[in-house]
C-alpha cells in the first residue's frame, strides 16, 4: 500500500556545496547552483548529503543553511534534505527543521560512528528519530552506503521500519553499488521509493519500478539523466543510458566532491569552486590533467 505522500521520483543531484575562501558556506553561489540544476535536468536537489560534505559542518551550519535557500526562494517541496547524525538529538533538530520548512523528505543516513551494531539498536535509532521529530509531514528516505558509513541498513531493520511506520519510511538511496539488492528491495516492497546512488543503474533500475537517482554526478550530467527518466522506454534509452555509465565511469577513479568542484571551477570560470572542507583537499596537477583528459573522452552535457 502506497503512504499518502511521497518524495516525488526523478533525477536528484546530491548537490556541492560552495564554499569561501574562508570555508564558510557561499549561500548565495549555492541558492544559484540549485537554481540551475533544477531548470535544467533535476527533479529535485539532495542537499548536505556525501558530495555536499554535510558531516563537515556543525548542526548548526546546516540549519542555516536549509533556511538560507528557502529564504532565498528555492522551492522546499523540490528539496531532499541530509539530515543523519550520530547524535540522536543532532539528528531529531536537523530532520524537524526539514520538516518545518517543508522539504520534500529527509535523507537520513544510520548513525554512523558504532560499527557492527545490532539489528535492535538501528531500529530504535531510526525509531526514535521519527518519535522525537513527531510530526506527520515526515517523509523519511533511509541512507544506504556502507562503504562510507560501515554501517547498512539491514533488511530487517527495513521491514520492521515499514511495519512501524508505513507512512513516513517511504524510500532509500541505495548506495551500495549492487543492483541485485535494488532491484529486490522493489520487488519485495512495492510502492516503496528505491533511488540508486549511481547512474549506472539509472535505467534498469526505472524499468524495474524504482523511483529515480540521486547522485554526485547528477551535478554535470543532469540533462541526460533527465532524459531517461522522461523516456525510459524510448528507442534511445539505452543509448542515453550507455553515454550516462560512460562519463560516470570516467569520474569514479576521482574523489567526487574534488573532482566534481574542479569541473565546476572549470565549467563556469569561478574558481572559488575549488574550496574545501578539510579532510577533504584539492585534486593534485597531474589529477586535474588526468580528469581533463577523461571529460575530453566523454564530453558532458552543456549548461547553460
Amino acid at each position: 500500500m502506497l503512504p499518502p505522500s511521497r518524495v516525488p521520483n526523478g533525477v536528484y543531484a546530491a548537490a556541492l556545496t560552495p564554499l569561501r575562501a574562508d570555508l564558510r558556506v557561499d549561500h548565495a553561489a549555492l541558492a544559484a547552483h540549485c537554481r540551475r540544476l533544477l531548470a535544467h535536468g533535476c527533479d529535485g536537489v539532495a542537499v548536505l548529503g556525501t558530495t555536499g560534505e554535510a558531516n563537515s559542518f556543525s548542526v548548526d551550519e546546516r540549519l542555516e543553511l536549509v533556511d538560507r535557500l528557502v529564504a532565498a526562494g528555492l522551492p522546499a517541496s523540490r528539496l531532499l534534505v541530509g539530515t543523519g547524525a550520530c547524535a540522536l538529538p543532532d539528528a531529531v533538530r536537523l530532520t524537524r527543521r526539514a520538516v518545518e520548512h517543508g522539504a520534500a523528505g529527509a535523507l537520513v543516513l544510520p548513525p554512523f560512528y558504532y560499527k557492527n551494531v545490532r539489528d535492535e539498536g538501528l531500529f530504535e535509532a531510526f525509531a526514535r528519530l521519527i518519535e522525537g521529530v513527531g510530526d506527520d509531514r515526515l517523509r523519511l528516505v533511509l541512507y544506504h552506503f556502507p562503504r562510507m558509513s560501515g554501517v547498512p541498513v539491514t533488511r530487517p531493520v527495513l521491514e520492521r521500519l515499514l511495519d512501524a511506520y508505513p507512512d513516513v519510511v517511504v524510500g532509500m538511496k541505495d548506495s551500495g553499488g549492487d543492483f541485485a539488492h535494488m532491484r529486490g528491495l522493489c520487488e519485495a516492497f512495492p510502492g516503496f521509493q528505491v533511488f540508486t546512488g549511481t547512474e549506472r543503474f539509472f535505467l534498469d533500475l526505472l524499468r524495474a519500478g524504482g523511483a529515480g537517482c540521486i547522485t554526485a554526478t547528477a551535478n554535470v550530467t543532469a540533462p541526460l539523466a533527465a532524459e531517461i527518466f522522461a523516456a525510459p522506454e524510448a528507442p534511445e534509452a539505452r543509448a542515453r543510458q550507455a553515454r550516462l555509465s560512460a562519463i560516470r565511469g570516467a569520474l569514479e577513479p576521482f574523489p567526487f566532491a574534488p573532482a566534481l568542484k574542479r569541473l565546476m571551477a572549470d565549467r563556469t570560470n569561478a574558481p572559488d569552486w575549488l574550496h574545501l572542507r578539510p579532510p577533504l583537499s584539492a585534486l593534485r596537477p597531474e589529477e586535474v590533467e588526468a580528469l581533463r583528459d577523461a571529460v575530453r573522452a566523454h564530453p558532458l552535457p552543456p549548461i547553460p
